[in-house]
């Protein structure tokens, strides 16, 4: 594979596919409820599209391996083109629930998944590990600002056709952006379905599904709705609210490949986790909304460090033939532990306090922290 190609191809591919999940994320549980669908039964379709998600990262692993990530992906764009045309050809709720699936359309901003999985390794691969952070950084931040761009989108919309339209047309550039990679010679397959690295990749996916499954407590619209409840907050309040988030959060990106340059990826992982998470905690505790709101945004200042540096460290604690299922297990277990929690938090929010789930889920990821630090701080990376 040419590696300038190559991650340019999953560049290019990253943000026409948050874009899309951006709008589809918003406009997918409404488009059900018009079609019939109530509270429970969309509840339902969502979980049903994280399962989706989590069996199609599952799934990618061997083709990848044994095929190489050009054809995974093309794979995968041309399910999302199946998904496109059903949502756009059926009004059968069931129908639209399956392309849902297919598509992996409800993974949100902070993706997770089979395209994930493949192109962590592309980049992997292509990058010197000295720049990897670098570009991951990169990568992850194209992935928040298509997102936030295609949420935009649905303002200067007046039905849903264009915006499933817009899905069909996005995996047709994504088709093209993969085509243009070289498949290796010889793909890279694990030797003999072993791995020697299988007791760390399964240390580490015990880990991020505890880490996820912590995250789980503090999704955006709970977060909102907290906010809205608590302090009154109203909708134009909450949009600048979320919007200085989202501005945050690009930064974060930027300043993660700084300093795991100068302290390295463990412990900027652990230790930017551990101060947002202290600001997570606080936000329970707020006695006012400006002091809560003051406490979220320098939260997320610092929680998005990790995700580029954890992807590194991933792939390089880790040998090359081992990636692959590396990605796709630990992404696994992120995509699996994220369905569990949100059924939780609103009895936590009404059995205990409404602002619980904060305290509960900063605890959890500090003990997340604390673990990795622990498990891994003798470990070398392999390059």
């Amino acid at each position: 594979m040419n590696p300038a190609s190559g991650v340019t191809a999953v560049f290019v591919a990253k943000a026409t596919r948050t874009f899309c999940y951006g709008f589809l994320g918003i406009v997918l549980p409404i488009y059900l409820a018009d079609l019939g669908m109530g509270a429970t039964a969309i509840g339902v379709a969502v979980t049903s599209t994280l399962a989706g998600s989590a069996m199609l990262t599952w799934l990618v692993r061997r083709p990848a391996e044994r095929f190489g990530a050009r054809a995974a992906l093309l794979g995968l764009t041309g399910l999302s083109a199946v998904a496109a045309v059903l949502l756009l050809a059926s009004r059968e709720p069931w129908l639209v629930v399956l392309g849902a699936v297919l598509g992996n359309v409800a993974v949100g901003t902070g993706e997770t998944g089979p395209f994930l999985t493949v192109e962590q390794v592309v980049v992997a691969r292509a990058t010197p590990a000295a720049r990897r952070t670098a570009v991951l950084s990169v990568y992850n931040l194209l992935g928040y600002a298509a997102a936030a761009l295609g949420a935009v989108s649905v303002r200067f919309t007046a039905s849903y056709t264009p915006l499933f339209a817009m899905f069909l047309a996005g995996a047709v550039v994504q088709a093209i952006a993969y085509s243009t990679m070289r498949a290796p010679a010889t793909p890279v397959r694990s030797p003999g379905g072993r791995l020697p690295s299988a007791p760390v990749i399964r240390r580490l996916s015990a880990l991020f599904a505890l880490d996820s499954f912590a995250g789980g407590f503090v999704l955006q619209s709970l977060v909102a709705y907290f906010l809205h409840t608590q302090f009154d907050m109203a909708l134009d309040t909450l949009g600048a609210v979320f919007a200085g988030t989202q501005i945050l959060t690009g930064v974060s990106m930027l300043l993660a490949a700084r300093a795991a340059t100068r302290f390295g990826l463990l412990p900027t992982m652990v230790v930017s986790h551990l101060l947002s998470n202290g600001l997570l905690i606080a936000i329970a505790f707020a006695p006012t909304g400006a002091i809560a709101v003051a406490f979220l945004l320098a939260r997320h200042l610092l929680s998005q460090m990790d995700v580029p540096t954890r992807q590194a460290y991933v792939m390089a604690v880790v040998a090359d033939e081992e990636r692959e299922a590396a990605a796709s297990l630990t992404n696994l277990s992120r995509t699996v532990a994220q369905a569990i929690t949100p059924a939780l938090t609103g009895w936590v929010m009404t059995a205990i306090a409404l602002s619980a789930p904060f305290a509960l889920g900063g605890v959890l990821k500090i003990v997340y922290d604390v673990l990795l630090w622990q498990t891994f701080k003798d470990v070398k990376l392999r390059d």
